[in-house]
């Protein structure tokens, strides 16, 4: 166990998992990773396509916040009233029916940006453009609709989110989804005109398709949330997001359960680049991210009993992969301000921690 008061506070909030979390040695050397720190955006983007443009809007994005200047990022994403209905997200605390208050949670939590629809940014732009980052998401899943569907839909342009400040765009595309190959075309084009526009890329790479159900839940599988990451990566995003993974093998588990065959694998994925600890299976998400040039960040997922203890155990586990930090949302917005301000310092601590070191 590491020794400093910090990792002590964290240690406790680990329980009975802090030395197996703290102290694993990952089955993959982190020599093969490219690693955050306070040079990141000119040691890997500036030898990139990237134009001037968009590395001034990385530097915004990596320079602000508590965490500015250290290669990791902590943001508050607030989608969740389209994504989940704006009743099942602010029913819980009435006050994030209010734009205002989402950027406000996001400056006092020390956030290094917001990210939530171009109508909650556009709301309020001109008092908070300039005093965080604003990353705008252009395609949302759509509910009311019956039966509900698995698709994403463009709600708003690239040219909307210049035109409010946004310093990056974000997107999703549910891979696996039978309308995955449009919304790849899309998020492709606007990723690109984004750059154009000299704005930083965000992509949140989710998987949807009920044959991933089986067993356990393979969405949530190293293997096939890796290779999302890597189409990810490929349409040009320059910031990945993807939930942690929870177990593996779901190429095989797919192709047992249907008998039909599915996609392509190797053996030496779940024998020499991965094993059963969640350290290892995200560090194969991040080698999926082109070895760590795009940078992983991992879902805060749903609010629950243990918020604290469950984000923070995200955190270590993605900082201890190689990951470059941790997108909050409902664990922070549904429960009381001042808790989810902690609930912030409380991941970042995880960061800027020099104790809790790369695995």
């Amino acid at each position: 166990m590491v020794a400093t008061p910090v990792a002590h506070t964290i240690g406790d909030y680990l329980g009975d998992e802090a030395d197996d979390l703290l102290n694993h040695t990952a089955k993959v050397s982190k020599a093969l990773l490219h690693l955050p720190g306070s040079d990141w955006v000119s040691r890997i983007f500036a030898q990139s396509d990237r134009n001037p443009q968009v590395l001034r809007s990385l530097q915004q994005l990596y320079g602000s916040g508590r965490l500015a200047n250290t290669g990791y990022l902590s943001i508050l994403p607030v989608d969740q009233g389209i994504e989940h209905s704006a009743a099942a997200s602010f029913a819980p605390n009435p006050i994030y029916f209010d734009p205002e208050n989402i950027i406000e949670l996001a400056i006092a939590g020390g956030c290094n940006a917001v990210a939530t629809t171009v109508g909650v940014l556009g709301s309020v732009s001109r008092q908070y453009a300039h005093r965080i980052p604003f990353i705008a998401k252009l395609n949302h899943s759509e509910l009311l609709t019956f039966p509900n569907t698995n698709d994403q839909v463009m709600y708003a342009s690239v040219e909307q989110a210049w035109n409010l400040g946004a310093v990056a765009v974000g997107a999703t595309i549910y891979f696996g989804s039978e309308q995955a190959t449009r919304q790849l075309q899309e998020v492709r084009a606007a990723f690109a005109r984004a750059h154009e526009l000299g704005m930083a890329t965000i992509l949140w790479c989710y998987l949807r398709n009920s044959a991933f159900k089986q067993d356990q839940d393979y969405h949530l599988s190293a293997d096939l949330t890796g290779q999302a990451n890597h189409l990810g990566t490929t349409i040009g995003a320059d910031i990945i997001k993807q939930k942690l993974p929870e177990n593996n093998g779901g190429y095989r588990a797919v192709a047992q359960a249907t008998g039909q065959k599915f996609g392509r694998t190797d053996d030496r994925v779940y024998s020499d680049l991965t094993s059963d600890h969640p350290i290892d299976l995200t560090r194969y998400q991040v080698l999926n991210c082109y070895a760590g040039r795009a940078g992983l960040i991992n879902s805060g997922g749903a609010s629950g009993k243990n918020d604290f203890a469950a984000a923070i155990r995200t955190a270590v586990i993605n900082k201890r992969a190689g990951g470059c930090g941790l997108i909050s949302g409902r664990k922070t917005f549904q429960r009381d301000f001042a808790e989810g301000v902690k609930l912030f310092h409380l991941i970042q601590d995880v960061y800027l921690s020099e104790e809790i070191t790369i695995a």
